[in-house]
């Protein structure tokens, strides 16, 4: 067989893998990781159910690829654009929160948040699915921490004391809106933990102007 060919077939298996993973995250943001099956994908996917089983094996593996997918999607979504159009500091801190927002309201998956959905449902369930659940979320409330640190740093936080615990507030105002938004199909919820964030970082010090630019709904 020669190189081309192998090649090519590699090709196809890559473009197959990322069109399964595609349907699979957004399926898992709804009926959860533990709802995707092997013959379920390929019935969507109009591939075999063996096709499916050769490029990801086990339904962990399946499954442990698709966190894989959603973390890139996530970093696309709401932690590369922030990095890319804002310094370090307090401006970074409001274009996380916001672009979080965005990602959660115009719904990158289907289900909301990818990481809000599988955190509660893995939440007791110990094994190496879990284990990644926790590691891609671990990250992103780490880099939002070293974030608030930086802002801090700059004198841009003067009242705060413990930047991990502004992070647990953050992202439970962010978490509370994807769930309510989703409950109650209302956009309302983004607003008010927009209002909440607001009202936090000023009370700490934080610009207003600054700060105002945190916006939960599009039509806030």
């Amino acid at each position: 067989m020669t190189q081309e060919r192998i090649d090519g077939r590699r090709m196809r298996g890559d473009e197959s893998r990322r069109a399964i993973l595609a349907h699979a995250v957004d399926t898992a943001s709804v009926d959860g990781l533990d709802g995707l099956t092997i013959g379920r994908l390929a019935d969507a996917a109009g591939h075999s159910k063996s096709g499916v089983a050769t490029l990801f094996g086990s339904k962990e593996q399946l499954q442990l690829a698709v966190v894989a997918a959603a973390r890139e999607v996530f970093i696309d979504h709401v932690v590369a654009p922030a990095r890319a159009s804002t310094e370090r500091g307090l401006g970074r801190v409001c274009a996380l929160l916001t672009l979080w927002l965005a990602y959660s309201e115009t719904r990158v998956f289907r289900g909301g948040c990818f990481f809000a959905a599988t955190s509660v449902e893995f939440d007791s369930k110990p094994g190496p699915v879990r284990d990644a659940v926790v590691a891609a979320s671990g990250e992103w409330e780490d880099y939002l921490t070293v974030s608030i640190e930086h802002a801090v740093a700059a004198g841009e936080l003067p009242e705060l004391i413990d930047a991990r615990q502004l992070t647990f507030e953050m992202v439970s105002f962010l978490e509370a809106a994807n769930t309510r938004s989703l409950l109650h199909a209302s956009t309302e919820p983004y607003a008010r933990a927009a209002t909440a964030v607001r009202s936090r970082l000023i009370g700490l010090g934080g610009d207003p102007e600054l700060v105002a630019t945190v916006r939960g709904s599009r039509a806030n």
